[in-house]
């Protein structure tokens, strides 16, 4: 699903964001509810000192599985509504691991269970021994009965891409070359090479999580802000209005640049 916010008259060269605007897009937040409270509570307070601007709010997807909190994280944002920004959630890989679970195919069970279902799944209340143990049409209904239909739906309702200003935010990136029009679902939440080592121009800056980097990454045509936040407890924040970009992360003060404090080992091997 391709989301768009148009602003007409309003858009100025890239990248930039249209006059009168500020986006903040969150990075991979994987079960760690502590830290995304940490960091909206941090993004509503630099709004709020900055002058008048319409918020927007862009979630890039994996808020679920490796932390210890899936099912907290889904339901303060099922509720997440400020009266001040709007609110986008864009879908990740691991949300469309789970989506198809929930629709019958067990044969993602194991998979899942290894690349941080585990975790998920206790967070639900399940036994994650125990759910390995059953076979997996058994497994199946298990997580099937313990995720509230709510959720299940909440995490259905998720756009792939947003494109605001000079900038598209995606989970994971886009296929180079190819139209935005024309990309394909599963690179724009699975993919890594060759979007990762790639320079052109692709019309926009990419704003992306999905890999996990030592630090901001910031390229010429793409930022990830995927830091690895389930396990190094920094959870970041992209933010941008007009020509201006800055960052902000748990644990850490305002960040103009991009490098972090604590290193996080790349993760290119899994899921």
């Amino acid at each position: 699903m391709l989301s768009r916010l148009f602003f007409p008259g309003r858009r100025r060269a890239l990248p930039s964001i249209p006059v009168g605007y500020r986006v903040y897009a969150v990075g991979d937040i994987h079960g760690r509810d502590d830290l995304l409270e940490e960091i909206l509570g941090k993004i509503e307070a630099d709004h709020r000192s900055r002058t008048a601007a319409d918020a927007v709010i862009v979630f890039l997807g994996d808020l679920i599985d490796r932390g210890p909190q899936s099912a907290a994280v889904v339901e303060r944002l099922i509720h997440y509504a400020p009266e001040w920004a709007k609110v986008v959630l864009l879908a990740g890989n691991h949300e469309e691991v789970l989506l198809r679970l929930l629709d019958g195919d067990e044969r993602v069970i194991a998979d899942w269970l290894r690349f941080g279902g585990a975790e998920c799944c206790a967070s639900y209340g399940l036994d994650p021994a125990e759910i390995r143990r059953l076979g997996t049409r058994r497994a199946g209904e298990e997580i099937r009965a313990a995720i509230p239909t709510a959720h299940a739906a909440f995490l259905r309702s998720f756009s792939d891409t947003l494109s605001i200003g000079g900038y598209l935010f995606v989970h994971a990136g886009i296929r180079p070359g190819l139209p935005l029009a024309s990309q394909a679902q599963s690179d724009l939440r699975w993919i890594r090479q060759p979007f990762l080592t790639d320079a052109s121009d692709h019309g926009f800056i990419v704003v992306h999580g999905h890999t996990i980097s030592d630090g901001i990454d910031q390229a010429t045509n793409r930022i990830g802000i995927d830091t690895g936040a389930y396990r190094s407890g920094v959870l970041t924040a992209f933010c941008a209005e007009d020509a201006q970009r800055w960052f902000i992360q748990t644990g850490n003060e305002m960040l103009a640049s991009g490098k972090l404090t604590q290193v996080v080992a790349s993760e290119a091997g899994a899921c």
